[in-house]
């Protein structure tokens, strides 16, 4: 056998070459899909819990905000919010409330 008839063997078909591009490309989908389930989907059904979370802030609401500073909502306007703070009030914009404290039953206060 020749050399060149050795190395016609080895070499790939052009029906095996179109076989790995079938591979490499359901590769990169599942790299995709992987990379949406884990970081992009839960990023914005968190941002979407937050949106709604500032939806329904209302009056006597005892907040936290993202700088950590923990208040009682006195007033609500358009994009800021007055907290009680101790002996004093703040105004944070509405997007830097973190969270809400779920508020206190009459029974455990009373304990």
């Amino acid at each position: 056998m020749t050399a060149f008839r050795l190395m016609a063997m080895f070499q790939p078909s052009g029906q095996q070459g179109g076989g790995t591009m079938f591979i490499f490309l359901l590769q990169i989908a599942a790299f995709i899909a992987i990379f949406w389930f884990l970081l992009i989907r839960p990023q914005r059904q968190q941002a979407k819990r937050h949106a709604q979370l500032l939806k329904e802030l209302k009056k006597g609401d005892e907040i936290v905000t993202s700088g950590g500073v923990v208040g009682e909502i006195v007033h609500i306007k358009d994009d800021r919010v007055t907290i009680r703070s101790g002996d004093s009030k703040l105004v944070v914009e509405r997007e830097r409330v973190a969270r809400v404290i779920a508020p206190k039953t009459e029974g455990a206060a009373a304990s």
